[in-house]
């Protein structure tokens, strides 16, 4: 027994050292207090690329990132199909659909300069039923008028070239669409903000955040830093400004300077399939369904990552736990949040035929791979394994719907003005993470008069 712990613990200490190899000898920050002038909370691909581009922006400042875990990008940043979006998808002229292009734009650019491996495999949106086909070909217009370059309509035949093991009656070719280890990315965030200057305090979870009416300890700054982050360990940090980008748990950080509760944040879990390494050649680039407009998630699909292997999926499910990767995963504090919400009671009334077919695809594997079948019929049961999952942080509203602007609070009473929390950022986050950075702090720009 105690091998296997040593084994676990040198095991965790490995990783810990991955995850920070690189990283200037000051960045992380030991010892029970600090001081700075902008804090930011949240160390996913979302903070991270804040952080960076504020410290970019106003380098006389002081910051320092915290994260509740060891690790930085633990969760959503490091749990994604690892695609990079090209921005077909969105509402013309929205923000979302700029970000996204904008965002893959700088993605490329940043992982060539940064020597981050990448590729741009392509993506087929594929029609497999004739009713599919007016919705394909408006989608079509739709990434037209969102500038998304490259793109067309290919017939059977050159589905076939592209992909000889998909059927499809005609298919959407996006070749700027690609893939990238989105963690890898995030991490380098973190390399560059500390670089710039910036600290690091991991395992420091925010529990509430407090004007102060006097001095830390030590400090002769006087009320220069009058917010304290308190921390789950008593703890605390001693800042001038706040930016909370909590994901999962973004609602729950705004509700602690006074915020509203809505919109609050779901949790879906996804389950991926993998595709054993001796099929691999049944996949070359990403392959899409048509999105259904009756539904609120896109479909399973065909994803190739950046170490070789091929992920299919994911279904799409409500999590008992805000970070439960797992099936039987469950809080009863987070179950109890969502099901008393009536944005979660009206979602499911909504899609109750949906959420069960869902869940029966999750629990059945021959379920998962019938809907796979629809785009490469070859696939069959024993050609796949149980992958890995992933739990998306979803705001909705009190009507039962998904929330996919911006979301900006501060609170409250005096505390507010000094507070800008990221309730919710459009998806896809990770793809557009550079230029949801400048948005953030822009809005940091304007409400603390940077």
């Amino acid at each position: 027994m105690a091998t296997v712990v040593s084994a676990l613990l040198a095991c965790a200490a490995s990783r810990l050292a991955r995850t920070f190899s690189g990283f200037p000898a000051h960045c992380l920050v030991r010892g029970k207090h600090s001081s700075c002038d902008v804090a930011i909370v949240g160390g996913g691909i979302v903070g991270l690329a804040s952080a960076r581009e504020l410290i970019h922006r106003h380098p006389k400042l002081s910051y320092i990132l915290l994260e509740k875990e060891k690790e930085l990008a633990f969760h959503q940043s490091g749990h994604n199909s690892g695609v990079i979006h090209s921005g077909i998808y969105y509402t013309p002229g929205s923000l979302k659909a700029k970000l996204c292009v904008r965002g893959a734009e700088l993605s490329y650019a940043y992982c060539q300069e940064k020597g981050i491996p990448h590729k741009r495999c392509g993506k087929l949106i594929v029609a497999v039923e004739q009713e599919e086909i007016s919705r394909l070909k408006a989608l079509y217009k739709r990434g037209l008028q969102n500038n998304v370059r490259d793109l067309k309509l290919i017939d059977a035949k050159e589905i076939q070239e592209r992909e000889p093991y998909c059927r499809g009656l005609l298919a959407l070719d996006s070749p700027n669409t690609g893939i990238v280890d989105w963690r890898e990315v995030a991490l380098s965030y973190g390399k560059d903000f500390c670089e710039m200057g910036g600290t690091i305090k991991t395992q420091f979870e925010a529990t509430d955040f407090q004007l102060t009416k006097e001095s830390p300890e030590g400090s002769t700054d006087g009320l220069k830093y009058p917010i304290a982050i308190k921390s789950s360990k008593g703890s605390a940090i001693h800042c001038s400004y706040v930016v909370t980008c909590g994901g999962l748990y973004s609602d729950r950080l705004s509700q602690k300077s006074g915020c509203s509760s809505e919109p609050r944040i779901v949790p879906f879990r996804g389950d991926y399939l993998v595709l054993k390494p001796e099929k691999h050649y049944l996949v070359k680039g990403n392959i899409y369904p048509v999105p259904d407009p009756k539904f609120p998630f896109l479909g399973v699909h065909f994803t190739p990552r950046m170490d070789g292997s091929v992920w299919l999926g994911p279904n799409a499910v409500l999590a008992f736990k805000r970070e439960g990767y797992d099936v039987f995963d469950f809080d009863p504090h987070d179950f109890a949040d969502a099901m008393s919400y009536s944005g979660v009671q009206k979602l499911i009334l909504k899609n109750i035929a949906f959420g069960l077919n869902e869940m029966y695809r999750g629990v059945v594997m021959g379920a998962q791979v019938k809907q796979l079948q629809r785009y490469i019929p070859a696939l069959t049961v024993n050609d796949v394994t149980r992958g890995p999952s992933g739990v998306r942080a979803q705001a909705l509203d009190k009507d039962g719907n998904l929330v996919d602007d911006f979301v900006f609070d501060g609170g409250s009473g005096a505390i507010g003005s000094r507070v800008l929390h990221v309730r919710n950022a459009p998806s896809p986050a990770a793809t557009s993470s550079l230029a949801i950075g400048e948005i953030i702090a822009d809005e940091a720009e304007k409400k603390f008069k940077l």
